[in-house]
Parts: C-alpha cells; structure tokens; sequence
C-alpha cells in the first residue's frame, strides 16, 4: 500500500489559519462557602460536653433510668459505660445500646 493510495486525512479545526485548535473553555461554577471548622467545632463541642457530663453524672450515682426506643421499647437500668455511639445499660441483664435508636430517656423517678 503507498502512501498515494491512502485515503486523504480530515481537515482539523484550526489548521487551515496557521493556528493551534482552539480548546472549549471550561465552565467553572462560583466556588462553594467555606465554613470554618473552628466555628461548626465549637457549636457541636457545646453540645456533645452537655451530653457527656450528664451521662458521667448518672453513672456516677448509678441512678436508674428509663430509655425509650425509637420503635417504643422500654429498657430499665443504669448506665454502665457510654462511647460514641452506644451506652451500655444494666437492668435484668446487660444490654448495649445505639445511640440512634434512642427516642428519649429520663430518671425512673421522674414521670416521661
């Protein structure tokens, strides 16, 4: 096969001017915020320390208490130990808790 049978090559876009193609311009959206991490921190902090202080009390004075589940099981006992996302409560045996699946809790002796 020679190079005169070939079949000839396609014009390219720009060649013809003596100029590079000319790339599509990209489109760049508006940047997004920015949120300072010192502030987001600081709002979350507040209420993460309510929270841990107030289960650190109740374990320290092992008061009993009443947690209610999302789907409306009740589980008596005393808090045990408590992590990120579980609480570990002693009533009739020990049971472990996400975090996510409680409704709400109160003391024993308060009306919930």
């Amino acid at each position: 096969m020679s190079i005169s049978s070939l079949p000839p090559l396609p014009a390219s876009r720009g060649l013809e001017t003596g100029r590079p193609p000319a790339h599509p311009r990209k489109s760049y959206s508006a940047p997004l915020s920015y949120h300072f991490p010192a502030q987001s921190v600081d709002r979350e902090a507040v209420s993460r320390h309510a929270e841990l202080f107030y289960l650190q009390k109740q374990i320290q004075s092992q008061t009993p208490m009443v947690i209610v589940l999302e789907d409306g099981e009740r589980i008596d006992g005393c808090i045990e130990w408590y992590d990120r996302n579980t609480l570990k409560v002693r009533g009739r045996g020990r049971t472990l808790i996400y975090k996510s699946a409680i409704k709400y809790m109160y003391k024993l002796g308060d009306n919930g």
